[in-house]
């Protein structure tokens, strides 16, 4: 089972946080940040993940902690669950329409960290959210889950949709990506023999 679970104890944040990557997409979550919350769920629904998140955060100063530090633990959770990767395909594409919107993100397991974003968010806020944030949710998600990970708004005027489309799309290419092939559970998907 490619189960992970971790616990994140900081100045700022503590974070207790499950993970299976071969679930049917039932999440329990609690961030203290409602929008989140949304966004945590609607992520776990799209890629079949079983997730749980309780976060107590300092989020009386803002949600960049929380937020940051989430993005962090679930990168954690992904690189435990999938431990030495045989039989992934490694790679995952997603093009998402939300309404007027649409999203493309692409995702490679190759163990280096890179994020390229290319959201441009038209908003500053969603309700108290700081949209800024998304970036930093998912900077802090590939540099713990050594995954290199393209998220680009393709169009869009609707500052939730973009947001919403984005970890949708998100979720689906990491389910392609961390999905077993079949006859080759196991082989390392790298010429390197290791990624």
């Amino acid at each position: 089972m490619r189960t992970a679970e971790v616990k994140r104890k900081t100045a700022e944040t503590d974070i207790v946080l499950s993970l299976n990557l071969d679930g049917t997409g039932k999440s329990e979550i609690d961030t203290g940040c409602g929008f989140m919350n949304h966004m945590l769920t609607l992520f776990a629904a799209h890629g079949k993940f079983d997730l749980c998140v309780k976060c107590v955060g300092d989020i009386d100063v803002d949600y960049h902690h929380t937020t940051e530090d989430i993005g962090i633990a679930l990168g954690t959770a992904f690189y435990e669950a999938l431990g030495d990767k045989k039989g992934i395909h490694r790679y995952g594409d997603t093009i998402l329409p939300m309404d007027e919107s649409l999203i493309l993100t692409a995702v490679d397991f190759s163990g280096r960290s890179f994020l390229g974003y290319s959201l441009e968010i038209p908003t500053e806020k969603v309700g108290d959210f700081d949209t800024e944030l998304v970036e930093e949710f998912f900077m802090g998600f590939v540099r713990k889950a050594e995954c290199a990970l393209h998220v680009r708004k393709l169009s869009g005027t609707n500052s939730h949709h973009i947001i919403e489309g984005a970890f949708k799309s998100v979720a689906r290419s990491l389910k392609e990506a961390v999905s077993i092939e079949k006859g080759f559970e196991n082989e390392i998907p790298s010429t390197k023999g290791v990624l």
